[in-house]
C-alpha cells in the first residue's frame, strides 16, 4: 500500500513512524513535511490548503490511501476532492470537519445529540459583548469560533481580560463563543469514526499551558501522556457510549457522516463527562504519545477506516508501560516565534534508547544546519514501564538538546505521577 501523508508537524512525524512499521506500507511519501520527516519518508512539496493540488500529487505518487494530518486542508475540503479523484482518504469531508470549524456548529450537534457540554452564546457583535460577559463568570471561557490551533482561547477570572480578548476577535471579525467553566481533569480521546461505527484509543492527557503548573497563555500543546492512571477502568466505555457514538449518530442523521480521527476534548467533572471541544483529526502533542504505545499496523486501520471497513478491523492492540510528550518550543512562543536558530543534539538517538525525537517546527539550511521554523519545534517522546520511567526518558534526551531562547515544561505527567489527579 503506497500512502501518501499531508502535513509537516511532529504529528505527521509520528504517523509516519506508526506507518513505517506496518508492513503493508511499501511507500511513504509526505507532504510538504519537515527535516525530520525527510529521514524516513520520500517528501514532496505541496500547498496543504489546496484540494486541487493534494488531489494532483495523489494521482502522481499512485497513493492508495491520503492521510490528512492538519485540520485546515480537512476544513478546506481536501478528503474531498482526493475521494473525488477515487483514492481512499483519511479524513472527514468539509461539512463534518465543521465539528472543528465551527464550535457554534459543534454545540448545535451535542445538543441534538443529548451530549453534555458547557453552556455557551455566540456573540457577533461588539454591542452584544458587555451584557453577555455579564452572564458568564467567575470564570470567563472566551474562545475564537473558528480555527485557532489551540490558542484561540482564553480562560480567566479576570473579566477585563476576558473582554479584551473578545473584543480582539471581534475587531478581527471572528464570532465570539463564550461558555460556562467546565471543571474536572481533561482527558483527551481519539476515536476511529466511519459513520456510527467507533474505535477509541488511549486517552491521554494534554497540557495547554505554557508554563509549569498549568500557568502562562494558552498553547497548542506543550505536552502530553498516555496512559492516564488516574482514569478508572470503564471510563473511556463510557465516554464512547455517552459521548462520540451519539454523535457519530447524529452526523450520519444530518447527511454528514464522519469518517476519519474524531477527538474529544473532555472535562471529568462530579457529573461526569463534558465535552470542551471536538477536533477533526489527530491531536497534537497527543498523537505522539498515544501511536508511541501502538502495536497494531496503523496502515490497516487507517485504511479501513477510509474504506468503511472499520467495523469488520480488528481491535487495536497496544504496548504496555506508558508515553510522555514534551514539546521544545522557540522563544517567544505562543507569540510571534524566534525563528532561524540552529538546533544542536536532535539526531535520531540510538535504536535503543527509550525516546523519540519528532520534528514540527524545523527546516535544513543549506548548509545541512537544522534549525527552527515554527513556534513548536520539536517534541520528544519518552517510553517507560510506567509514566516515571517514561518521563524520565523523555526530560533525559531534551537535556541533550539546545536551542538558544528556547522552553519546554518540566512537569509534563508530574502530577500524575504525584497522585495529584483525582476524579
Amino acid at each position: 500500500m503506497r500512502v501518501l501523508v499531508i502535513g509537516s508537524g511532529a504529528r505527521e512525524h509520528a504517523l509516519v513512524l506508526a506507518l513505517r512499521r506496518d508492513p503493508a506500507v511499501s511507500a511513504l511519501i509526505a507532504a510538504p513535511g519537515n527535516a525530520g520527516i525527510a529521514q524516513h519518508a520520500q517528501v514532496r512539496p505541496v500547498d496543504a490548503g489546496s484540494a486541487e493540488a493534494v488531489a494532483a500529487l495523489a494521482r502522481e505518487v499512485a497513493a492508495d490511501l491520503v492521510v490528512i494530518g492538519p485540520e485546515v486542508p480537512l476544513v478546506l475540503g481536501v478528503a474531498d476532492a482526493v475521494r473525488a479523484a477515487g483514492i481512499a482518504c483519511f479524513g472527514p469531508s468539509a461539512e463534518a470537519a465543521r465539528i472543528e470549524g465551527s464550535k457554534a456548529f459543534a454545540k448545535d450537534v451535542m445538543a441534538a445529540a443529548g451530549v453534555r457540554t458547557a453552556h455557551s452564546e455566540v456573540v457577533d457583535t461588539p454591542a452584544e459583548l458587555d451584557a453577555a460577559l455579564d452572564r458568564f463568570g467567575p470564570t470567563w471561557v472566551v474562545k475564537d469560533d473558528g480555527l485557532a490551533a489551540g490558542k484561540g482561547v482564553v480562560v480567566t477570572q479576570d473579566r477585563l481580560a476576558a473582554r479584551d480578548h473578545a473584543a480582539e476577535l471581534l475587531e478581527q471579525g471572528h464570532p465570539v463563543l463564550l461558555e460556562s467553566f467546565l471543571d474536572g481533569p481533561e482527558v483527551s480521546l481519539f476515536c476511529l469514526v466511519d459513520g456510527e461505527a467507533v474505535v477509541p484509543l488511549l486517552p491521554a492527557q494534554d497540557h495547554k499551558r505554557a508554563g509549569d503548573g498549568d500557568t502562562g497563555p494558552n498553547t497548542g500543546g506543550m505536552g502530553a501522556y498516555t496512559p492516564l492512571p488516574w482514569l478508572p477502568d470503564g471510563l473511556v466505555g463510557q465516554i464512547v457510549d455517552e459521548v462520540v457514538a451519539p454523535v457519530a449518530a447524529e452526523m450520519v442523521r444530518r447527511g454528514c457522516p464522519f469518517s476519519g480521527l474524531l477527538y474529544a476534548g473532555l472535562a471529568m467533572g462530579a457529573a461526569g463527562p463534558a465535552v470542551v471541544e471536538f477536533n477533526c483529526r489527530f491531536g497534537d502533542p497527543e498523537t505522539q504519545a498515544v501511536l508511541a504505545l501502538l502495536d497494531s499496523p496503523l496502515g490497516e486501520l487507517l485504511f479501513a477506516t477510509a474504506t468503511g471497513t472499520l467495523a469488520e478491523a480488528p481491535a487495536p492492540r497496544w504496548r504496555g508501560g506508558a508515553a510522555v510528550t514534551v514539546v521544545l518550543a522557540a522563544e517567544n512562543y505562543p507569540g510571534r516565534p524566534r525563528t532561524g536558530d540552529v538546533i544542536a543534539g536532535a539526531s535520531d538517538p540510538a535504536t535503543d534508547d527509550p525516546a523519540t525525537v519528532l520534528h514540527a517546527g524545523t527546516s535544513q539550511r543549506a548548509d545541512g544546519a537544522l534549525v527552527s521554523a515554527g513556534g513548536r519545534v520539536l517534541s520528544i517522546v519518552g517510553t517507560g514501564v510506567d509514566l516515571t520511567a517514561a518521563r524520565e526518558a523523555a526530560y533525559d534526551r531534551l537535556a541533550g538538546i539546545k536551542l538558544p531562547g528556547s522552553h519546554y515544561r518540566s512537569d509534563i505527567g508530574l502530577a500524575a505521577v504525584e497522585g495529584r489527579i483525582e476524579l
